[in-house]
Parts: structure tokens; sequence; C-alpha cells
């Protein structure tokens, strides 16, 4: 992990304004130096926030390593490192690995330095408020890590280079029982949606994240347990239009996105041109054959937005409304009702490969019958299998993020994405479920970290 070279980084990213500012009335915090913070609850509600803006770099790349490494997406034109995630052929140096490995230890160093400094704040609600959303912040990068390249440093405090023992990899395993724990002690300290701005962690979203950990570790029950409490607080529901869910923010489908603004050059995004107004110059992100084919021909309502209608060949998910196409405000949803719905579907069926459970069958309707499509019976007689679960969740959450790690969950990602590689001139080998750590980790560490097999 690049600690000596990304700590100065930490510290002066720290200070960077946030999208949420004026929901927060802060001023602006980049005239402070670290050694004058965290003195009062303004400072450490300036920090906290800070976790929020650090958020924003996560998913700028984030596609690369999900959707265009399943069967998804592609590049337009096999674009360098771009081509290594459609080939599944990616390679230690490749620069969006590491990219993706910095911003989430740089979420996980900012939350740390919230959770060190809360004792300044003296009010007990807004203190658990706080905790709560650095919890959230440290569990869901350490997610994203354990996902993507499966054993990796738990960072439990703020650390400097002489931490040598923080620097070596932990397992899956217990990655995951870390993850679990803070989003279990989030999910106890935050608010409900109702009682916080949007774009902030909630209870809500800490539970539907924390049951997807489950899901991870096979705790079925747990996590259905967990998303039915979700899905009665009445928090969330799904809005009537599919488009409505991406292009009016701030709806109540969302549990957590991160937020961007439209032409601003500290909190725009640019993965929307890379695969929207872009695409028609470098292309990053584009639907591939095999997803096409996979889109119902009656499903027309999301195939209105799945596909770009003034460029059929581009995603629709995230076309920009900005005046500058690399300044984009689209926001990027990390997890939604509809995903919570099929979720608790798949923790009824428990891995096994059917079920006939009215509850399960309810949640899956609910989201095919948004989208106008057909829906099964729930009279006791129908039948509600893996595969059509995981096709629903393919094309209800396409482009999101969450194809890659779906078919690994449900132990399907060797057969299918093998059987794509093969049909498209790649392989797809059982070393390819995770991600090679960045070599310039690797090499800084001295030794202590080890490089993935198959790398």
């Amino acid at each position: 992990m690049k600690f000596r070279n990304l700590l100065p980084l930490f510290c002066g990213l720290l200070l960077l304004p946030s999208c949420n500012e004026e929901d927060l009335n802060l001023n602006p915090l980049s005239e402070i130096g670290d050694n004058g913070f965290y003195t009062n609850i303004g400072e450490v509600q300036g920090a906290v926030v800070a976790i929020y803006d650090g958020f924003q770099q996560v998913p700028l790349r984030e596609f690369a390593l999900t959707e265009m490494r399943s069967d998804n997406t592609k590049t337009k034109s096999s674009e360098g490192d771009w081509a290594q995630f459609e080939s599944f052929d990616v390679e230690p140096t490749n620069t969006a690995i590491g990219q993706y490995w910095a911003a989430n230890y740089n979420v996980i160093f900012r939350a740390n330095r919230v959770l060190e400094n809360l004792d300044v704040v003296e009010d007990t609600n807004l203190r658990n408020q706080f905790e709560g959303e650095a919890l959230f912040g440290r569990a869901l990068a350490h997610f994203n890590l354990v996902r993507a390249y499966g054993g990796v440093p738990i960072v439990d405090r703020v650390i400097i280079q002489a931490d040598e023992e923080y620097f070596a990899q932990d397992s899956r395993e217990d990655v995951l029982a870390f993850v679990r724990n803070d989003f279990e002690r989030a999910a106890g300290l935050l608010p409900a949606k109702s009682a916080m701005p949007y774009g902030r962690a909630t209870r809500g979203a800490a539970n539907a994240l924390l049951a997807k950990v489950l899901l991870n570790q096979g705790e079925y029950a747990g996590a259905a347990n967990v998303l039915k409490a979700v899905i009665d607080s009445d928090q969330y529901r799904l809005l009537d239009n599919y488009g409505d869910v991406f292009y009016s923010e701030g709806n109540d489908e969302v549990l957590f996105s991160i937020n961007y603004l439209d032409d601003d050059s500290n909190e725009s995004q640019d993965f929307s041109f890379e695969f929207t107004a872009g695409g028609r110059v470098s292309g990053l992100n584009f639907p591939t054959d095999d997803f096409r084919a996979a889109v119902d021909t009656a499903d027309t309502e999301r195939a209105a937005i799945l596909f770009n209608p003034d460029a059929p060949a581009e995603v629709g998910k995230f076309i920009t409304q900005s005046a500058d196409a690399r300044l984009d405000g689209n926001d990027w949803i990390v997890i939604r009702y509809a995903d919570v719905l099929l979720l608790y579907a798949e923790a009824i069926m428990a891995g096994s490969e059917s079920t006939q459970s009215l509850e399960a069958i309810r949640a899956y309707n609910q989201v095919r019958a948004r989208a106008g499509l057909s829906t099964l019976e729930v009279d006791g007689s129908a039948t509600l299998t893996e595969e059509e679960l995981l096709h629903e969740r393919r094309i209800e959450l396409a482009f999101e993020n969450h194809r890659f790690y779906d078919l690994v969950r449900f132990g399907e990602a060797e057969r299918i994405l093998g059987a794509f590689a093969a049909a498209n001139g790649y392989t797809f080998t059982p070393t390819d479920l995770i991600l090679p750590i960045p070599q310039g980790e690797v090499n800084v560490s001295q030794g202590l970290l080890s490089q993935n097999p198959g790398y």
C-alpha cells in the first residue's frame, strides 16, 4: 500500500470542499492546517463531509473493474489498459486498478480521522451520527477493496509509515468480518433516511449493504432479516418510471448515492463522458452484443434508458446534462430499492436453484411489474429460479457495477464468463475472479504485500 506516497495527498485532499456543503452550511476549510483541526463540532463535521468528497473518486473508473470485466460491456476499440478488462487479462501495472486501490484507501484514511476525533463532539446524537457515517464510509471502502482484490490490508485507524503491521494482507474472510462489524455498528448509530440530507449515509443504506456482505458470507437467513427490515421501514419505494431513477436525483428509490454537480471543476465527474457523450471519441463501457441479446424485446421501458436513444451503441443511464461534457453532474447510485428487493429474493432462495416462497416471488414481481413485464403467479404454483433472478439483476441493474460481483456471489462467474470469453476469443480462469494487487503497492510494501495468484 503506497502510504509513503499517499499520506501527504490524503491530508491535503481531506480539506477539499464537498457537494454537500450547502446542506451543512460549512465555511471553506482549505486554509485550516491539520494541526488546527478537530477542536470543535464544525471541524469534525468538515472531516465527515470530506469522507463523501473522497468517495467521489471511487466510481470514476470502477466500471472498468466491474462491467467491462463481465459480459455486460466492452471498449469501443480495444484501447490500451482498458482492453485488459474486456479480455480478462488485467496486468498488475494497469493504471485503473492502482487508482481504485488508492481512492478507497483515501476514504478509509478520512473515515479513521473522524473516528479518532469524536471526543470534541459533546452532543450525543450528533456524535453518534458522525461515528455512524465514518464507520459506513470505512466499511464500504473495505468492501469495495475485498471484492475487487480479495485479501487486502485492514486499516482500522490512522496509520503512519512505521505501522508496518498494517501493510500486509488480511484474509478475505477477515476483511468481510471487519466490514460486517462496521456496517452493523453504523446501522445502530445512523438516523433513518427521513432524518438525513440526501447523499449522506443512513440506517437503511447501512443495513442494505450489510445484507450484501452477509450474502457474500453465505449468511442467508441473517441477510433476509436485515433486508426485510429495510423493506418494512417504508422509507423507500420503486419509482413508477424507470428513467426517473437516474434522471430525477434525490428520489425515494435511492438508498445511497455518491453525488456530483454539473459544470463544477471540484464536484463533477467524467465517467458520463467516457461512456455516453464522449463515447464517439474514445468509447468505454459500451454494451456488448451478448447484453443486447439478453434484453427481452418486450422490455421497452428499460431498453429506452439502457441504451442512448441518440447513439444506441452507447449506455443511456448516465447521459450528461452539463454544458461541459467532461464536467458531469450525474450521481452514482451505490444501492437502490430494486436491488434490495432482488437481494431479498436471493436471501430467501438461500443458495438453492429455486424457491416457491411467496415473499421472494412478490419481491421479484415488483421489479418486473415496474418494467411492464410478465410476473410469476402468487398462488403457490410458481417457482422462481436462480437463473431468472440472476437475469433480472443483470437487466434491472445493468451498468451500475453489480454484474461481475453478482456472478461471483451466485457461483456462476466461471461458467458464464468462461463461455462468454471463449465465444469472444478470450480465456477466463479461476484466478480472474479477483484482480491483481497494484504492482506499485507491492513494490513499496517491502515484501509485506503478496501478489495474487496468477499474476
